[in-house]
């Protein structure tokens, strides 16, 4: 299962696919399309910051830094003038790197939140946990006491 996020998120970059395979390693094929899902619906693209950036450069200073969550260097950007424009020039430049600093943050709370989630259950006893999931989602049931 090492590329199965391939198959759920074919839009990533190899870096990005690369920090989100490591991350969902471990999770069964369950969770990792869960994860897809949310992490979908949350992850900013690096095409969209671009755009933003440049909407920035010739109307809405720091418009990119507020849609990143960055309100207080937004609210810099926005009140100089992008930091008399240097600032938003250097984040045009910059914008896969801003892109995916923000989705790296997005998947590791995604995946936490999973993780807890599964824990929780798990310690309830409604589902397994690690290996023992694999194996129920496998075929083989084993009883948990």
């Amino acid at each position: 299962m090492p590329h199965i996020i391939t198959h759920y998120l074919p839009e990533l970059d190899e870096p990005e696919r690369s920090f989100v395979g490591q991350l969902t390693a471990s999770m069964s094929a369950g969770d990792v399309q869960q994860f897809a899902f949310a992490y979908r619906r949350e992850r900013k693209d690096p095409q969209t910051i671009l755009i933003l950036s440049v909407i920035g450069m010739v109307s809405v200073p720091g418009l990119q830094r507020f849609v990143l969550g960055q309100i207080g260097i937004g609210c810099l950007y926005l009140f100089t003038g992008g930091l008399l424009l240097i600032g938003t020039i250097v984040d045009i430049v910059n914008h896969k790197e801003l892109a995916f600093n923000y989705n790296r943050q997005v998947a590791r709370r995604i995946a936490s939140k999973l993780l807890q989630s599964r824990r929780a259950l798990s310690a309830e006893g409604e589902i397994p946990f690690g290996a023992d999931a694999r194996r129920v989602s496998q075929g083989s049931h084993r009883t948990i006491i």
